[in-house]
């Protein structure tokens, strides 16, 4: 090597770590979220007109005589569907939107590691998750008296219910946008979807009101799980004698969680393209 090829390698600037592209590209996508009037309306102003409406609506009928209103019972659903909306719904049309745009095909073109741009889009559901959860639970405890638990096994059970669904939702997410032929029919095939899980999962209506084969149906998918997990956080303990089985399931909402997490990760790791199909 010259004299002038070492003085060249000793003042180029590092080439970056992972950790740092990952920050990088997870600030990237934080602030493109909050630049989208469209993104934003849906995963937070939805959920709060939803917790307005349905709570007024039904918010002082006492559930079965547990001494819980159905607002509080709500707060629960909309947490839930909170986080799969954020996940599944809104990266799926998102990502379907960029490969149309050829926006991932310019990324896979720069050296930023491919597991880089998925931990940063994880990381970016991650923390909308986490404010959209807060004002939530603000309203709740504001609007229908929603009381926080004081212990720290509730805690524990809300921080492993959400951490595996916000990874089951993303994972789920980003596998069902390469199933999507096009990011301008992503909308019109997902939202009749989700509505369906909301309304069979216990999310809009309570849980053991619906007819057995609806429960049936719903106990496959992960937002019914998410759900009930999320009222074992926020309800109180009797009103565990009412749910369908009688017990809050925590093993099974873990290993349903669990499973869908890992049946999305297979699924997109075979699937996912960076590529328009035409370009193919």
């Amino acid at each position: 090597m010259t004299t002038a090829a070492r003085a060249s390698a000793r003042t180029a600037p590092p080439r970056p770590s992972w950790l740092s592209m990952t920050a990088g590209r997870m600030r990237y996508e934080i602030t493109d979220f909050m630049r989208s009037r469209e993104q934003m309306v849906f995963i937070f102003a939805l959920p709060m007109i939803f917790l307005v409406l349905f709570g007024t609506i039904f918010g002082t009928d006492d559930l079965y005589g547990t001494g819980v209103s159905f607002g509080q019972y709500f707060l629960a659903g909309m947490i839930a569907t909170g986080i799969l909306n954020t996940g599944f719904q809104s990266l799926a049309i998102s990502m379907a939107i960029d490969r149309d745009e050829d926006v991932l095909k310019r990324i896979h073109a720069t050296p930023l590691p491919p597991t880089a741009f998925f931990t940063g889009k994880m990381l970016q559901v991650l923390f909308v998750s986490i404010v959209q959860i807060a004002i939530l639970i603000a309203m709740g405890v504001g609007l229908y008296g929603v009381e926080l638990p004081t212990d720290a096994g509730h805690w524990w059970t809300f921080t492993w219910v959400f951490v595996l669904g916000t990874a089951a939702s993303a994972v789920l997410g980003i596998a069902t946008s390469s199933l999507l032929r096009n990011g301008k029919a992503a909308s019109a095939i997902l939202t009749p979807v989700v509505l369906v899980l909301q309304f069979t999962s216990g999310v809009f209506v309570v849980f053991t009101q619906l007819p057995g084969w609806m429960q049936d149906f719903a106990s496959v998918f992960p937002l019914k799980w998410l759900a009930q997990g999320m009222r074992s956080v926020f309800l109180p303990e009797q009103f565990e004698a009412v749910e369908a089985s009688g017990s809050w399931q925590h093993p099974m909402t873990a290993f349903v969680l669990a499973a869908w997490f890992v049946v999305g990760l297979v699924v997109a790791v075979r699937t996912f393209r960076w590529l328009r199909a035409e370009d193919r």
